[in-house]
């Protein structure tokens, strides 16, 4: 009789039963943070820490892709900052274009542009400009998965290609002064559907907004990481070969996940601009792809939960040591890195787990 993957799934016999406590932990823990982040954050911290956390959490919504991406599908992209990117110049479009109130962007007027690009013009539509957000890096998440995936191309040769992408659109990006804004990005936004931006109250509730994305988008993957689909695109991840053989296409399975986390950091992108303020190259390149990488790794890739905390611990040690030590945070942040990589290879969630590990259980003690 011929054994498949689908047949030990439902075959395979359950774990060991765990008490209620054990199964209210998880969701009690998700809402006593989501009303830290949705509740006593916005009321305890000042408009710029407000700011910093929301930067934060959009880095987390990128490291949430990455982690379902990297930690579940073992794709390890290091092109995560061209999606990001993708759905942060929508946005910065659109909202250059709401500024100008009908006339060219003030960096078109300085480079001699004389009629606003065809490419821009869709773009004066909020709702196309954030649907382009999320819409646009799924798609060309597909267009490059279909092609690479489909040659079995994977490993360092995935993240590579994934790398020199990132290169190659930073290239393209300063190229174009007229078209957008070169180096510099698009920048000097004044107002978000006739709210002021620079006012406290816009960027609390833009803070809110992210917080509960954030939110939504981990309850997404979670889910998508317990499902039957979730449980395949481990088995992939530990042994694709072997899933090949029992009838499974591993190509459709990974494009599907690198579609969703690339639809994750384009919406990152679009709730970064008008928090931040800015749109730029520097931003979706290969230092800052290789940022959130290192951000996951160090929360620990194989955890969802470990990911966005990744995120939001590194970038609060780029703010601090920036802060206090501004000759040689670099040195500092690459010091973290390396100390959280030699104690703990799987990050801090990984630590953790470890350490419950070796603490005597409950019935144990009794």
């Amino acid at each position: 009789m011929t054994t498949t993957v689908r047949d030990v799934v439902q075959l395979a016999p359950p774990g060991p039963r765990r008490s209620w406590r054990d199964r209210l932990r998880g969701p009690a823990v998700f809402v006593l943070i989501a009303v830290l982040a949705l509740v006593v954050a916005p009321l305890v911290l000042e408009p710029f820490r407000l700011g910093l956390l929301a930067k934060y959490l959009c880095f987390g919504i990128v490291a949430l892709g990455i982690g379902l991406a990297w930690g579940q599908g073992g794709m390890l992209t290091l092109g995560q900052g061209v999606f990001f990117g993708l759905g942060g110049y929508a946005m910065g479009m659109y909202l250059k274009l709401h500024d100008a109130g009908g006339d060219l962007p003030d960096f078109m007027v300085w480079s001699g542009v004389e009629r606003l690009p065809a490419l821009w013009t869709p773009f004066g539509n909020p709702l196309f400009a954030i649907a382009f957000a999320v819409i646009g890096p799924v798609v060309l998440a597909v267009l490059l998965g279909s092609l690479v995936f489909r040659q079995r191309v994977r490993g360092a040769y995935f993240a590579i290609l994934t790398q020199a992408l990132a290169a190659a659109v930073v290239i393209l990006l300063v190229g174009q002064q007229g078209l957008t804004g070169g180096t510099n990005g698009l920048t000097n936004f004044f107002d978000l559907f006739g709210q002021d931006l620079a006012a406290d109250g816009t960027q609390r509730g833009l803070y809110i907004v992210v917080a509960a994305v954030l939110g939504l988008l981990y309850l997404v993957a979670w889910q998508l990481v317990r499902s039957r689909f979730g449980r395949l695109l481990v088995a992939i991840r530990d042994g694709e070969d072997r899933v090949r053989f029992l009838g499974y296409n591993p190509a459709t399975v990974k494009t599907v996940t690198f579609a969703v986390s690339a639809g994750m950091a384009g919406l990152a992108g679009a709730l970064f601009v008008p928090v931040v303020g800015i749109i730029s190259p520097a931003l979706l390149g290969v230092v800052p792809s290789l940022e959130l990488v290192v951000a996951v790794a160090v929360g620990g890739r194989f955890s969802l939960a470990g990911a966005v905390l990744g995120a939001v611990l590194m970038g609060y040690a780029k703010t601090f040591f920036s802060e206090e030590f501004a000759d040689g945070w670099l040195y500092l942040q690459g010091a973290l890195f390396i100390l959280v990589m030699t104690l703990a290879p799987k990050g801090i969630f990984g630590l953790a787990a470890t350490v419950r590990g070796l603490l005597p259980s409950r019935r144990e003690r009794t």
